[in-house]
């Protein structure tokens, strides 16, 4: 039902969308090329920018209003386990879209991820982005991909569009930090990573990232 739905949100115009969209959903998500039965982990499958947690609690609708109050709480949170609570939910409000379509692709794309078909998930998420470009979590979870083939200017490009619709996504700024760092550029990497921290004090790892790369780039206080 969900399929009918996204299809009739496209209209007739935008038939040919309907029709990748179709082909995306029937390709089996482990699929690989046929000269080559395997499945080839990508060059980074140990190591990906922050992403939602698996288990994900149930939220209101009222997007807005509670992306506040939970960022507000996030950052006044007093322990790490309070904190984590908060992240999570935060997750999961910017997970929710109205169209079931762009639900289901997701979905899709993060089975694809998970067996390491980064091609396949890759063009679920084009298919996302096209579909509903305000999609925060598209961006967010195709500058992943790009990241994973080691192609840092469209990861970038892409954790660009996620700050530019939600300049509080701890997340991308995170992994504008990791890529950074990757790069070599550890001043912007901090100044990210900083700001990261700025809205969620809490953020996996990266208190002690920002404090080594401080001593690095700033000295240590004598």
């Amino acid at each position: 039902m969900g399929l009918k739905l996204g299809f009739k949100f496209l209209g007739s115009t935008n038939r040919w969308l309907a029709i990748l969209i179709a082909a995306l959903l029937a390709m089996p998500v482990a699929a690989v090329a046929q000269d080559d039965p395997r499945v080839v982990p990508p060059p980074r499958a140990q190591k990906k920018l922050p992403e939602a947690p698996t288990k994900l609690p149930k939220v209101p609708a009222d997007r807005t209003r509670g992306l506040d109050f939970l960022f507000g709480a996030l950052k006044a949170a007093p322990d790490e386990d309070s904190a984590r609570h908060v992240e999570a939910r935060i997750w999961a409000l910017w997970l929710q879209t109205p169209s079931d379509t762009a639900a289901l692709l997701m979905v899709r794309a993060k089975a694809a991820i998970d067996a390491q078909n980064v091609d396949v998930a890759l063009k679920l998420l084009d298919a996302v982005i096209k579909l509903r470009p305000d999609y925060v979590e598209a961006w967010n979870r195709r500058a992943t991909i790009y990241y994973l083939k080691n192609d840092y200017v469209r990861s970038l490009g892409d954790l660009q569009q996620v700050l530019t619709r939600e300049p509080r996504h701890f997340g991308a700024l995170a992994g504008v930090g990791m890529i950074m760092q990757d790069m070599g550029d550890d001043k912007r990497a901090l100044d990210a990573f900083r700001k990261a921290l700025a809205v969620d004090p809490y953020l996996e790892k990266v208190p002690q990232i920002v404090k080594q790369l401080t001593e690095k780039v700033e000295g240590r206080d004598i």
